[in-house]
């Protein structure tokens, strides 16, 4: 006898319908599987053997077919051991053959029957809600996650035992509700604030202008500077996530595995601070079978690379197509797969090997060639890339002492939120949401400049021997600026203050 039960399969971040057919014939006792399956869904045959026979019902001992169709897309991962086991049990009359119909079925078994937890639950609810499905069965533990999706009725199971009786309408299961207001309004009283820094406000004015326009980021400045205590407060001052961002996030999280059990949405701006030992298959993604790398998993958020130079060259350069075009492909034979990077890089590094080149309290001990060696671990066209530089010092006993507190985030996310706000109503029509992520012929639009400017931005640049890539990132600079004050037109001091943001990229 012949049973159909929808499931889904993932691709990157998105997910594609998948229909299970189970052929249960006479003949010799056997059990194949097909469809291009990998080695986890290969190994399914055990799962749902034992977990049949220990939820009290009886395994079929014939001739077992389990085509997985459409067949040239490769199936992977455990979520089909409950449409199997199902399809299995409908086509032994266990359950009627009518009752599948409509319902997208995914879950892992265990030997006993429970079911366990999927990656990508997420992405597997927005397409059956797409194909037009109006219900769907998951585990338990995915119940929140899948109930993010409106328009589709999630009910959750626990055991198989429990997903049977729900078909056969023995059991009643109330389908999980979500409430989105009331994710969106978390405490935020333990997220770390900028009140708690102490001085060093021109560094906070640079990260006010990189949050405000999505400008990437680079401090350099001696070690005990506050660099990496700022840098973890950065997150704090971007906008709120909207509904559509935490939900591209979340299908991210929940693809790579790393959302919690009871977390429905990721609500808060992903900030991932990778150890500079990290490869490079765990920066960009990768494996036989690609996974989201940490520039995916901070999409939407900040990644904060600490000590900069002491990365490895091969994963500094591999950023620099990722910072332009907001994604990365991943390439291998068995596939190719394209996951979303927009994040803004939050750098950090010493000034020189031992740290204390600017620091007017300590000597430094490096000489030229070590200074020169140590700057060229960060490529040009990687500076390029990252629009703000700026100069940490040490900061004083007066700053430490000072009884006055710092600005909170909260008024600087205020600021940041308004000039985002702005941008969104230009670039409306561009298919781009903030200033970082302006072209050339956007350049040419929204960032002109009157003749003082002009003057000031030539001088500059012949100067200090600017590239051409610098020059269109000063004048987004400056565009922010402009932002944040509220002006339409660029002026001559916003040029300039843009300009103080390029130092380590100018000639020695």
């Amino acid at each position: 006898m012949l049973s159909k039960v929808l499931s889904s399969a993932v691709i990157g971040i998105d997910a594609c319908l998948v229909e299970v057919e189970v052929d249960i014939a006479f003949g010799l006792p056997s059990y194949t599987t097909v469809g291009l399956p990998e080695i986890s869904v290969r190994e399914s045959k055990e799962r749902v053997k034992a977990a049949i026979a220990n939820s009290g019902y009886v395994f079929p001992d014939d001739r077992i077919i389990v085509n997985l169709a459409p067949a040239h897309i490769r199936k992977m991962g455990t979520g089909f051991d409950l449409p199997i086991a199902l399809g299995i049990l409908s086509a032994s009359g266990v359950i009627p053959s009518n009752a599948l119909e409509g319902r997208l079925v995914l879950g892992e078994l265990s030997l006993d029957g429970r079911v366990k937890p999927v990656n990508g639950s997420l992405p597997m609810a927005l397409a059956a809600r797409d194909a037009g499905y109006t219900e769907i069965i998951v585990p338990h533990a995915n119940r929140r996650e899948a109930a993010v999706v409106g328009e589709i009725s999630v009910i959750a199971v626990q055991t198989l035992s429990e997903a049977v009786d729900f078909i056969r309408g023995a059991l009643g299961v109330v389908p999980e509700r979500f409430d989105p207001d009331l994710l969106f309004s978390g405490d935020e009283g333990n997220v770390p604030d900028f009140s708690e820094v102490a001085g060093q406000e021109h560094v906070k004015r640079a990260m006010e202008i990189a949050a405000a326009g999505g400008h990437n980021l680079l401090m350099a400045g001696p070690p005990g500077s506050g660099k990496t205590m700022m840098a973890r407060r950065f997150a704090g001052i971007l906008p709120d996530l909207t509904f559509e961002e935490s939900l591209e996030t979340t299908k991210i999280f929940s693809v790579a595995g790393l959302l919690d059990k009871e977390q429905a949405l990721v609500t808060r701006r992903p900030f991932r601070s990778p150890h500079h030992t990290i490869s490079d298959a765990g920066m960009i993604g990768g494996g036989n079978i690609p996974r989201p790398g940490e520039i995916s998993l901070a999409h939407n958020g900040v990644l904060f690379m600490d000590e900069l130079p002491e990365f490895r060259r091969p994963v500094l350069e591999a950023l620099r197509q990722p910072l332009e075009d907001r994604k990365v492909t991943i390439s291998r034979a068995a596939m190719s797969i394209t996951y979303p990077s927009c994040f803004i890089l939050v750098a950090a590094m010493n000034p020189c090997p031992c740290g204390y080149l600017t620091d007017h309290k300590t000597p430094c001990r490096c000489s030229h060639y070590q200074l020169q060696k140590y700057r060229d671990r960060i490529s040009g066209p990687l500076l390029d890339r990252i629009d703000i530089h700026v100069d940490v010092p040490a900061v004083g006993y007066g700053d430490l002492t000072h009884p006055r507190p710092g600005e909170a985030s909260g008024r600087i996310r205020k600021r940041v939120s308004a000039a985002r706000k702005t941008q969104t109503a230009r670039f409306c029509k561009t298919g781009i949401h903030n200033n970082a992520g302006m072209k050339n012929r956007h350049i040419k639009i929204f960032c002109r400049i009157d003749d003082d400017s002009g003057r000031l931005l030539q001088t500059a640049i012949d100067t200090l021997g600017l590239s051409a890539r610098a020059y269109n990132r000063i004048l987004k600079i400056a565009r922010t600026i402009a932002d944040l004050a509220g002006e339409t037109d660029i002026r001559s001091p916003d040029v300039a203050e843009a300009i103080q943001y390029r130092s380590l990229d100018r000639k020695p």
